[in-house]
């Protein structure tokens, strides 16, 4: 133990540059129950004691014992990047195998054969990548001297991150060879999450060895340098200008973050534009910028990055000055993970909540989508058999997009059902059953935590509102003590004050209107399955132009107003006068080669007082006829929208005729809202068919 603490030492020291450091409380701890006992051990940790620094440090001492390479699993790509910097500060020899780097995977897989591979980096997806898990997997697994699971809670259910790849890690534990050390890591864990894991580990552990017993470390979870914040304001509008009036003065460059990727481009917008040093990164950033705008923040050459969640998990930068909500995520253990990027080596940080009276149904759209249906998971399976079935042709077999298609087929790869082969997925012929019990457990925890985020927000005043105190409890800290710190234990250590040019900037920013709606190029695949007789390219002489929409539904100024006409059981209504004077604004700005002469709307069945409305409006503004909807034919359109391509096609092939059209003139044709745009791209080939020389497509709405 001593020769082992003495040899950890002193590559702690290599790795953090500094010849006195010294391991942090329940450090050598973790490291010796690895590398001495060949334990399974799980810690929880604040962010920023050093959980890597355990598995680094454990690394190399198994390997000077001789020992193989580490499998280090962890979630996401930029923190990959950083894991493998860190790794190389302390002579580690670290490389990954991620969707980024396929040109590399060659030399990857060839330095791990000749031993000069001291941790191999992959993704929890990458272990079901077919070549990897049968051709590597396996030789990887037998010579593996210690696996490590980065961001544990992701295992659990009870995470509050869903994904279903995380699960297959059971699996993974115990195919390692008898005497393989196992160590799971994560800073956002409460007790249930804790006790989840640890069973997981515990249950792929060889019965009757020391290893069935799993070691938990944990330690307390306060943060001293945060100093935490709520600030109530009545809009977007008011949130907005509160930031452009004391952005400058937060410390030093740090995260704002969003709950959509409309809000972050949005906000990052009107900051840049008022003069202020920020970008957007979310998951639309391509890999390329994402490395240069996290580069440029912890040069602090920017402000701050105005970010999703896709900037959660990844980012280390020990001196960040702050972290700033615009909107709540939907949970305290969300919270606490997000603004432990602040602070990390720094006395002091500042974070702020601005919560907002949409953070609710945003919260449930996530929530639901990322929940499997019985109903769904059936007919996917019905769909499979022991021939490979790719993605694309599943999607005209069964109405699921792309996405929750996905996500739908790892569950039940993760639950046995079906397989990923090479070209595509089979069935394995295993029974499966819907397990209702457990979803809607992991429903009324999510409902559960949401209501704690809620409670967060309107914490009364100290000591019993604390709100670090309350993040510790909600973690089932029990070291949970008052920070002294917080606005509630303390008194607002924030200005409230907005200026006026700040708030008729933010006003100006959030009526801004028009969006482009792309044009629609080619069909489906497979649509002779659901009978619909096109294929390839659609013709040039058939497609949309490209098209305009108010607003997307997402974003944070005329979404709102779209959300609430849009809400499941909102009464159809005209348009308000504003809303129809927004619409004409868009069309004003709209530089189309070729005037419209006339207006058609698209028959709607949920919202025809609405989409007339808006279509006699741009009739009466643009002084054109308004030609009225189209005829609706063959029942008119089946099903709900929401499907995917395939079915959303099909539901509407054939639905739309037409009476009379301007020849060789343009069309506006007019809808309340587009998903998947089938609807108008089929509703104007029609038009074009017709005699019309182009058609303009134009909605109130561009969902997503």
């Amino acid at each position: 133990m001593t020769d082992t603490r003495g040899a950890a030492l002193t590559v702690l020291r290599t790795l953090v540059g500094r010849d006195d450091a010294d391991f942090h409380e329940g450090q050598f701890e973790a490291i010796s129950a690895l590398v001495d006992d060949r334990r399974r051990a799980l810690v929880v940790q604040r962010t920023g004691w050093g959980k890597s620094a355990v598995y680094f440090v454990a690394t190399l001492l198994l390997r000077q014992r001789g020992s193989g390479p580490t499998i280090l699993v962890s979630p996401l790509l930029a923190l990959m990047r950083d894991q493998v910097a860190a790794a190389a500060r302390a002579g580690v020899r670290a490389v990954s195998i991620n969707s980024s780097n396929a040109h590399e995977w060659s030399e990857v897989v060839q330095k791990l054969r000749d031993d000069e591979v001291d941790v191999l980096l992959v993704s929890p997806e990458r272990l079901n990548n077919p070549s990897f898990r049968d051709e590597q997997l396996p030789a990887l697994v037998a010579r593996a001297g210690l696996l490590v699971v980065d961001e544990a809670h992701c295992i659990s259910d009870w995470g509050h991150d869903f994904r279903p790849d995380y699960r297959r890690l059971r699996d993974l534990i115990a195919q390692l060879p008898a005497g393989i050390p196992v160590l799971a890591t994560t800073a956002t864990a409460n007790s249930r999450v804790v006790a989840d894991v640890a069973e997981q580990l515990d249950h792929a552990a060889a019965p009757g060895t020391d290893q069935e017993r799993v070691l938990t470390i944990r330690g307390p979870l306060a943060r001293a340098s945060l100093r935490l914040g709520v600030l109530r304001l009545p809009t977007a509008q008011a949130r907005l200008a509160w930031l452009l009036t004391h952005l400058d003065d937060l410390p030093g460059s740090g995260i704002i973050y969003a709950l959509t990727v409309s809000a972050a481009e949005d906000t990052a917008r009107l900051l840049r534009d008022a003069g202020h040093q920020v970008h957007a990164y979310t998951g639309r950033t391509d890999t390329a910028e994402r490395e240069a705008l996290e580069g440029a923040l912890k040069r602090n050459e920017v402000k701050a990055l105005v970010a999703t969640s896709a900037l959660g998990m990844v980012f280390d930068k020990p001196d960040l000055g702050f972290v700033l909500h615009l909107g709540a995520p939907s949970s305290p253990v969300a919270y606490y993970q997000q603004v432990g990027r602040a602070g990390r080596a720094t006395d002091n940080a500042d974070v702020l909540l601005l919560p907002g009276s949409e953070d609710q149904a945003i919260w449930n759209y996530f929530a639901t989508a990322s929940m499997p249906n019985e109903h769904k998971a059936l007919a996917v399976i019905a769909e499979l058999d022991s021939a490979p079935l790719s993605t694309p042709a599943l999607e005209a077999r069964v109405d699921l997009r792309r996405t929750p298609l996905e996500l739908l087929l790892k569950v039940l790869d993760v639950d046995g059902a079906v397989r990923k082969v090479q070209g595509g997925w089979i069935a394995t012929g295993e029974p499966w059953v819907y397990d209702a019990g457990r979803y809607a457990r992991i429903a009324a925890a999510r409902e559960a935590e949401q209501q704690s985020m809620l409670d967060y927000e309107r914490l009364e005043s100290a000591p019993s509102g604390c709100r670090m105190q309350f993040l510790q409890r909600a973690l089932d800290d029990e070291t949970a003590v008052p920070c002294g710190r917080c606005d509630n234990c303390a008194g607002a250590w924030f200005p409230t004050d907005i200026e006026t040019d700040a708030t008729a900037t933010a006003a100006h920013s959030l009526d801004r209107v028009g969006v482009v709606v792309e044009p629609r190029a080619q069909w489906p695949n497979a649509m002779d399955r659901l009978g619909v007789p096109v294929k390839g390219n659609i013709a040039v002489g058939e497609r949309l132009a490209p098209g305009r929409a108010l607003a997307r539904l997402t974003d944070l100024g005329w979404g709102g107003a779209l959300r609430d006409a849009f809400a499941p059981g909102a009464i159809d209504a005209p348009a308000s006068a504003a809303m129809i004077a927004a619409c004409v604004r868009v069309l004003a700005d709209w530089r189309w080669e070729e005037r419209p002469a006339a207006v058609v709307s698209v028959p709607s069945r949920s919202h025809p007082l609405l989409v007339e409305s808006i279509a006699r409006g741009l009739s009466d503004a643009g002084r054109l006829p308004y030609l009225g909807a189209m005829a609706l034919e063959n029942g008119g359109p089946t099903g709900e929208a929401g499907g995917n391509s395939a079915y959303r096609l099909a539901s509407v092939w054939d639905r739309f005729g037409v009476t009379e059209v301007p020849r060789g003139q343009p069309v506006l044709l007019v809808d309340d809202l587009v998903d998947s745009r089938w609807t108008v791209t089929v509703a104007g080939r029609a038009l074009r068919r017709a005699g019309a020389s182009a058609v303009l497509p134009f909605v109130l709405a561009l969902r997503g």
